[in-house]
């Protein structure tokens, strides 16, 4: 086995791929939820500033205590971060570039999850995952910084109507799941943000669980470097006022040396990946990926 292949497969210990539960390159000319010509295929395709906006996402997500206390009560992710990142990726990939059939197949999988997670947060205020409000917050936290990592670490190129477009191709996701009055703009997440941030606190849990990601195992000791860094980039992608929130920030400097660190990565990443998600999605549309 060569380097480039050593070091895809350490990725895909990582992403749902690994799970080898979806074909996503079957059936040829399934277009799935979106197809080879939507923006959501372009934004998702980059691995490096996916792993980077999912870390960014679950930093911001947890900021909320209802989405932080369903992680805390119904969750392993102490015993299998790994795995809740597996299973994270895999809904994701398979939505995004799996065909039609799996891809609604998972999200109603995740709806039934979603029925049996309840509770009471840490303020002692009743929770549902499958609230259209919460919903709403978890898939527009994951979004943003998605979309965030993308123009960072990609594609600082994509026009405003392009990620406007992303938005609004994504939001088909959440309202399946149950998410209601989903924004669908620059304009309109920014917006929806701020209001939100009234709701969001940090406390002495999600000091723990954001502890806890920060020192998740890599996948083998040759990844750990680079899983340190993509942590960091989370961190840095996560509007100011959240970073503010959380006490862990990037200061001007040290995000100058982390872009320098994330982009070398990407490099390697790009040039290693060559049986993705994106890379098998365009294969089974007879496209070039």
């Amino acid at each position: 086995m060569n380097i480039r292949q050593r070091i895809q497969q350490h990725v895909f210990r990582l992403n749902g791929l690994s799970l080898n539960e979806f074909d996503i390159s079957q059936p040829p000319g399934d277009p799935g939820l979106f197809g080879p010509d939507s923006i959501i295929w372009r934004v998702h395709g980059d691995f490096t500033s996916m792993m980077c906006g999912g870390i960014s996402a679950l930093l911001l997500q947890m900021l909320h205590p209802a989405a932080l206390a369903g992680v805390w009560d119904h969750s392993n992710f102490r015993e299998d971060m790994l795995g809740r990142l597996r299973r994270t990726s895999q809904f994701i990939a398979v939505t995004t570039f799996g065909n039609r059939h799996d891809g609604q197949l998972l999200i109603e999988r995740v709806k039934r999850i979603h029925l049996k997670v309840t509770g009471v947060d840490s303020a002692g205020k009743p929770y549902a995952a499958s609230d259209p409000h919460l919903l709403t917050w978890v898939h527009v936290a994951e979004t943003s910084r998605f979309l965030a990592a993308h123009l960072r670490y990609k594609n600082p190129s994509l026009t405003l109507p392009e990620q406007d477009r992303y938005y609004h191709e994504a939001a088909s996701i959440a309202e399946a799941l149950g998410a209601q009055q989903v924004p669908k703009s620059c304009a309109e997440v920014e917006h929806y943000l701020q209001v939100m941030r009234s709701e969001l606190r940090f406390d002495a849990r999600t000091a723990d669980v954001t502890h806890t990601l920060m020192n998740a195992p890599a996948p083998g000791w040759q990844a750990r470097p680079v899983m340190n860094v993509m942590l960091k980039a989370g961190i840095s992608l996560m509007p100011d006022w959240a970073q503010q929130m959380s006490g862990y920030r990037v200061g001007r400097w040290q995000q100058y040396w982390l872009d320098r660190q994330i982009n070398l990565v990407a490099g390697t990443l790009r040039w290693s990946i060559q049986r993705g998600a994106y890379q098998r999605a365009m294969l089974r549309m007879g496209r070039e990926p």
